[in-house]
């Protein structure tokens, strides 16, 4: 005779919901208590800010975008105004050799020509100034802000206690039964930075895992150590004025990462995190 515990379960069929050890000398299963999960589960987000401009060309980029214009514009036809202008100097140029009368023109009638138009073009250029790559903040190294580094990737991390260590991580919390891990790692994103931060969540799976056992001194047999699930997800809004951030954050860049996460730690995170 098989001996049931709580919770259905059988030799064959059915869901069991404890796990099932082989009685001695018996070829049938049986159930035991439900054992308690020895790894605390929990969920990161790696929260993304894109780049806002290019990074600068190096020398064979530049040299190569050179070739390509000057290939281009040895091959292309002449725009509209190209083809107007040159109609225009040769009305000029027949006007001249022609003695034409201006007084010819209809009275009041303003003339705009194309040179016209492309000196006008060049006061407003002349004009234009564009914003400087390097910010106020790249200059104070103010690594709290966002508009800093705006040719490469940031990622945000915080300041958390795990255990009797403060440790720089990206935002984690401990998974809660009924959530999807998912749905974990968004709570951790809305923990560190409240509920108005915009951010597009890219997938269902976990990018990556970084699992770890707790020191002896309070490792147990039902509590052995903690798995933490990476999410990724690329920020909308670089207005983080409603946010609510209640923790130590910085904003850093890939190469950035070794000067806070632990190494076995950052392995983990660089498996997953592409600066393109």
């Amino acid at each position: 005779m098989v001996a049931r515990t709580a919770g259905h379960c059988g030799p064959r069929g059915g869901v069991m919901a404890a796990p099932m050890k082989r009685a001695a000398g018996w070829g049938r299963w049986f159930c035991t208590a439900a054992a308690p999960r020895p790894w605390r589960l929990f969920g990161a987000m790696c929260l993304l800010r894109l780049p806002r401009i290019t990074q600068p060309l190096e020398k064979e980029e530049e040299e190569m975008a050179a070739l390509m214009e000057q290939i281009e514009l040895e091959k292309s036809h002449y725009s509209d105004h190209e083809v107007r202008k040159l109609e225009e100097e040769e009305q000029l140029r027949r006007r001249k050799e022609s003695a034409y009368d201006d007084d010819d023109e209809a009275p009041g009638k303003t003339v705009i020509m194309a040179q016209d138009l492309e000196d006008k073009w060049e006061q407003k250029l002349l004009g234009f100034e564009a914003a400087p790559r390097i910010t106020d903040a790249d200059k104070n190294n103010n690594r709290t802000s966002l508009n800093r580094k705006l040719d490469s990737n940031l990622m945000l991390l915080v300041k958390q206690k795990i255990g009797n260590q403060e440790l720089w991580l990206l935002p984690q919390v401990e998974w809660q039964p009924g959530e999807t891990l998912r749905s974990t790692a968004e709570r951790a994103m809305a923990t560190f930075l409240g509920d108005h931060i915009q951010a597009k969540i890219l997938g269902n799976a976990p990018y990556g895992i970084y699992k770890y056992k707790f020191p002896r001194a309070i490792r147990t047999e039902d509590n052995v150590g903690a798995k933490v699930f990476f999410f990724k997800a690329f920020l909308q809004s670089s207005d983080l004025s409603q946010a609510e951030l209640k923790e130590d954050y910085l904003w850093v860049t890939k190469d950035e990462l070794g000067d806070y996460l632990k190494s076995e730690y950052l392995k983990k995170v660089n498996r997953f995190l592409l600066d393109l």
